[in-house]
């Protein structure tokens, strides 16, 4: 989601920064509930907002408020450092989001909306599963990323775009969020940090994610709130490796695999792994049951590629990791619908994108806020 043994500079290490993935990490447990509180009274303030409209105009919608439609399990963009963590509290492992109207549209973050995102299905197969991460895992060996310095920080751009349920009165449709940047910075141990990314925040200066949050709690770090700190000190044996990440992911997700397969995604991105543990983490992949490689798939960008992917059979969506196929740099992640469900009345079709995600830029930098290139 880059260097030398002699320490390329951050401009250099742009230029190769695409051999790390991006992808969510879980949000620490005050800001967590920060956000859950502060998404649950949005969701009232709307509610109440469509009452008084009703009461206002009762022949809008042709029926009382206390008989609105109801709006579902809430769901959001997974991969993302906050709302996305809340989904995860609300609506179990579940990606696709779901929006609420406010009386004039949908309440999209100020992005530009569209049609639901579609593809067409990749077959699967699980021949050349072990060889194609084995070969993953020896270009990620051969990163050599700048050792980030007191004060500097990690900074990550993206393209990311979801698709999500929007309900106008009782009536409801599969919409998209445009494609859209997303910046964020992180200090070493993971106390300081900032976001800006539309899906997750209105203010186009972003939000803090520094420590303590605003509960004044400062939550250590772990594989499910990694800091860079925190992954260096991380074992690099492979089955080791797994065998951690399963007992974290006990009693989360629809399978102990699935789970698994899931944190690894998350430690692979935004994260910044190691040279050596991002080896690792490609080696403990190839050990969970259900590995399936998916050739001819697009990351966010339209850049082709081949995935690493995993079905989650009660969900019936599909986590796909995309790398170039040649060069085996990572470009990319999403979630396809593979099959048919019945949430939110069968609107989520078989081809649909839940969520996609590309890498732009990766840098080392010297202060927070500061995107290299721009001048900063």
């Amino acid at each position: 989601m880059k260097a030398t043994p002699s320490r390329q500079s951050p401009a250099e290490w742009e230029e190769t920064a695409l051999l790390l993935p991006q992808t969510a990490r879980d949000l620490p447990t005050g800001r967590h509930q920060f956000h859950k509180e502060r998404l649950m009274a949005r969701i009232q303030q709307d509610i109440q907002q469509h009452d008084m409209q009703q009461g206002d105009n009762p022949t809008t919608t042709g029926m009382p408020s206390t008989t609105r439609p109801k709006a579902g399990r809430l769901r959001l963009p997974r991969p993302a450092i906050t709302f996305p963590a809340l989904a995860l509290a609300l609506a179990g492992a579940v990606t696709l989001g779901t929006v609420l109207n406010d009386g004039n549209g949908v309440r999209a973050g100020g992005l530009a909306t569209g049609p639901a995102l579609t593809t067409q299905l990749g077959t699967p197969t699980t021949k050349g599963v072990p060889q194609l991460l084995d070969e993953i895992s020896l270009v990620a060996a051969e990163t050599r990323n700048p050792v980030i310095k007191p004060g500097q920080y990690v900074y990550i751009e993206s393209k990311s775009a979801d698709t999500y349920v929007r309900y106008d009165g009782d009536k409801a449709s599969l919409e998209s969020h445009a494609l859209h940047r997303r910046q964020i910075w992180q200090s070493a141990d993971g106390t300081k940090g900032w976001l800006i990314d539309p899906a997750v925040n209105d203010d186009p200066e972003g939000e803090t994610l520094s420590l303590p949050d605003e509960q004044g709690n400062t939550p250590v770090a772990g594989l499910n709130n990694p800091s860079y700190d925190f992954l260096t000190k991380l074992t690099t044996d492979p089955d080791k490796l797994l065998t951690m990440i399963y007992k974290a992911a006990e009693g989360h997700g629809n399978s102990p695999d699935q789970q698994a397969f899931t944190t690894i995604g998350d430690l692979l991105g935004e994260s910044y792994p190691p040279a050596e543990l991002y080896s690792a983490l490609f080696k403990a992949a190839a050990k969970i049951p259900g590995v399936v490689v998916v050739p001819n798939v697009k990351d966010a960008i339209g850049r082709p590629g081949v995935a690493v992917a995993r079905l989650d059979e009660t969900s019936g969506a599909r986590e796909e990791w995309i790398f170039d196929a040649k060069s085996h740099v990572f470009l990319g992640q999403r979630q396809v619908q593979v099959k048919a469900t019945s949430e939110d009345g069968g609107l989520v079709k078989p081809g649909t994108i839940n969520y996609t995600s590309a890498i732009v830029k990766r840098a080392v930098v010297d202060g927070m806020r500061e995107v290299p290139g721009e001048g900063s």
